[in-house]
């Protein structure tokens, strides 16, 4: 009896600050404080597998329940460990939600054992501007702090002002960024052979986020032999995360599941 209680003590969700000490870089805003929510699968269903999850909201907030924790509740149901990310908002300073990114997956690491998780087996995951975040961890971060494949729903990708999702852009680098940080931070730009692979889903009708964002990476990854899977489906607009009201929720979560089952 004992057993089965600490059993399901265990598979609840819980929440840890990011940063135990102080942060490594420093926010404008001294309440923004960065957590992690720590979903793990039941132990006998577990795969071993961890995705770090970065909700949207233009870089000025997070939508932490469709695009965070219904990620990481779904992903619980096929045996891997979902960790949300609630990233501290940039005010124009990149390097804090990118810092905050790197930290989450060198945390899971350090905690592989105790969590159960596989350190080599350890994707990010962001949707929208969280998928701008997501693919900067995946094509600028060092070793320590790389993901070992990443998951894209609806991406901003460019910080090109003629494509770029300019919410996204201004929060990020400032609405004066200089020519050459908008390039660094355009991740269609910055794939390589090193990039992990990917898994890229958005909406033909995505007015917010245009599709060329999503599209041009994807082109990134197939010019550097880095495998990649693209779904673009006819309509659902921008933001559906993980709302049943979707209409290709069923199809995208079956086409999800096999990518993540093929490797």
């Amino acid at each position: 009896m004992m057993a089965t209680t600490l059993t399901a003590q265990a598979d609840k969700p819980f929440e840890l600050n990011l940063w135990q000490g102080k942060p490594k870089v420093k926010s404008s805003d001294p309440n923004d404080t960065a957590k992690i929510y720590v979903y793990l699968p039941n132990k006998s269903q577990a795969t071993r597998r961890a995705v770090v999850i970065c909700p949207g909201g233009g870089y000025s907030h997070l939508a932490m329940d469709h695009e965070g924790k219904q990620v990481a509740e779904w992903l619980n149901q096929i045996g891997i460990a979902g960790i949300v990310l609630k990233y501290r908002m940039p005010h124009g300073k990149r390097e804090v939600p990118i810092s905050d990114a790197e930290e989450a997956l060198r945390l899971v690491r350090a905690n592989a054992a105790q969590w159960n998780i596989n350190p080599n087996d350890v994707g990010i995951m962001g949707s929208s501007a969280g998928g701008h975040l997501a693919s900067t961890i995946a094509t600028h971060a060092k070793k320590g702090e790389a993901p070992n494949f990443q998951i894209l729903f609806y991406p901003v990708i460019t910080m090109m002002p003629d494509i770029t999702h300019k919410g996204s852009h201004d929060n990020l680098l400032g609405a004066d960024a200089k020519a050459r940080y908008e390039k660094e931070y355009s991740n269609d730009l910055q794939v390589s052979r090193l990039t992990p692979r990917a898994w890229i889903a958005l909406s033909d009708d995505d007015h917010a986020v245009l599709p060329a964002n999503g599209v041009s990476y994807y082109q990134a990854c197939y010019k550097h032999d880095v495998p990649a899977s693209l779904h673009v489906y006819p309509s659902g607009g921008h933001g559906w995360g993980m709302r049943s009201s979707f209409k290709y929720h069923i199809e995208m979560l079956l086409e999800l599941k096999a990518w993540l089952q093929s490797f």
